[in-house]
């Protein structure tokens, strides 16, 4: 197994085993203290560092950010803005990218794809930014992608998403389906005994081709029936109608792949219709602690999420990082999945350039196979050695009235599969 840079590797034990006292200082004064010690020496000359004409100084690296910070995905993307920009300054604190400091660049992808695809060319063309950590939405992955390819930039993407997808140019911090929708319905199957399953998604390409993989495994692998399906619209907001649907059909489980604002109109409408966890069991792969803050936990309590990281996993890792997450953001701030996600990308970037010894697209590229973080708040993450993917967990949490998950379930690492046979 091949190991980190000597920063994450060297910061992996302190933040395993933090002492009460660092904890109470936070996160980021434990991960100054021993990198500065680790990377004490000057920064290696930039002309043998960038060597593609990417905008770096003998002490700065400018990178972008591109999420939306307004329109309906604001509820979902601006928690990966600010675990970004967390890390980011974490490891400037400690002492940069090869001794540079991490400048950043934010554009609004305003849940708009092409403005997406537009705000990307200007971050690679115009800006020369070394790295991009952002999109959320599969649609604007997708709008982006060809973008990052022709002018050779990279993505660090967040988000749980529906697989089928390799790139050199891209590397997922989050599931692919896989790792989300299959274990999850093998568990809801065995725990509820659920035969029957209603699929209800937005209107775009990852919901679509994950309901696709969720039904070939129910109908394939577990026996079971899928009884309705339907798609809406990002924004939309009256499902009373559909809601009328389930209770005809009155499926074992409602399977939810509603995404962004969608979703607090979604489950406050199931609740005011009586379908609660007492009557009906939910499960969903696209509602976290970021979508609860907007939804209420009153009307998800008791509804279950297959994710691979929730805010109240018990590990020194998760308790240092929320701490820090909160003295930055404020104590009401919430941690999902993807903003746990997003935090990973820039600290695989940074120990990805100092294994390579460049900001060079290319060699980054090759070098990220194999970069292991330790230090993850979900726990070990390991890129694969082939398809630019992590190795990581599912998890099933149960939502509390708090808006806060207790975790049901744990798998071991799951190694991700982008392309699996029989759900294409």
């Amino acid at each position: 197994m091949k190991m980190l840079s000597s920063c994450i590797s060297g910061l992996a034990p302190a933040v395993a085993k933090p002492a009460a006292a660092t904890l109470r200082r936070g996160f980021l004064t434990a991960m100054v203290g021993l990198a500065a010690s680790l990377h004490a020496t000057a920064a290696p000359p930039t002309a043998e560092v960038n060597t593609t004409g990417l905008s770096i100084t003998d002490t700065t690296v400018t990178v972008g950010q591109l999420h939306s910070a307004t329109g309906t995905m604001a509820i979902s993307e601006t928690g990966s803005i600010q675990a970004e920009q967390l890390a980011i300054d974490q490891i400037n604190a400690a002492g940069g990218v090869l001794g540079r400091q991490i400048k950043v660049i934010k554009e609004d992808g305003a849940s708009d794809w092409p403005t997406f695809a537009e705000k990307a060319k200007k971050l690679l063309v115009k800006d020369k930014v070394a790295a991009v950590f952002g999109c959320w939405t599969s649609a604007s992955r997708k709008a982006v992608l060809p973008v990052f390819e022709k002018e050779n930039g990279m993505l660090y993407y967040p988000t749980f998403y529906e697989g089928l997808e390799e790139s050199k140019n891209v590397i997922y911090t989050g599931q692919e389906a896989t790792q989300q929708i299959i274990a999850g319905l093998d568990w809801i199957a065995k725990e509820k005994g659920a035969k029957t399953f209603y699929l209800i998604g937005s209107d775009y390409i990852w919901p679509r081709t994950s309901a696709k993989i969720a039904r070939k495994h129910i109908e394939n692998v577990l026996k079971g029936t899928v009884v309705g399906e339907e798609f809406y619209a990002l924004g939309h907001t009256q499902f009373g109608s559909l809601i009328n649907k389930i209770k005809l059909k009155k499926p074992d489980v409602i399977y939810g792949i509603v995404v962004g604002g969608s979703n607090v109109s979604f489950y406050k409408q199931l609740k005011a219709a009586g379908i609660t966890s007492d009557k009906q069991t939910v499960l969903t792969i696209s509602v976290t602690e970021d979508e609860v803050l907007g939804i209420g936990g009153e009307n998800l309590a008791g509804f279950y999420s297959s994710m691979k990281y929730f805010q109240s996993l018990d590990n020194p890792n998760n308790t240092a990082f929320v701490k820090a997450f909160k003295e930055k953001y404020g104590e009401k701030s919430v941690i999902g999945d993807v903003t746990q996600a997003g935090y990973l990308g820039p600290w695989l970037w940074k120990a990805t350039v100092e294994k390579a010894g460049s900001f060079d697209v290319d060699k980054i590229a090759a070098a990220s196979s194999g970069v292991e973080f330790k230090g993850a708040p979900e726990g070990y993450v390991r890129i694969h050695d082939k398809n630019h993917h992590l190795w990581s967990k599912t998890r099933i949490g149960q939502w509390n009235l708090d808006g806060q998950a207790k975790v049901l379930f744990e798998s071991g690492l799951i190694e991700p599969d982008p392309f699996p046979k029989g759900y294409q």
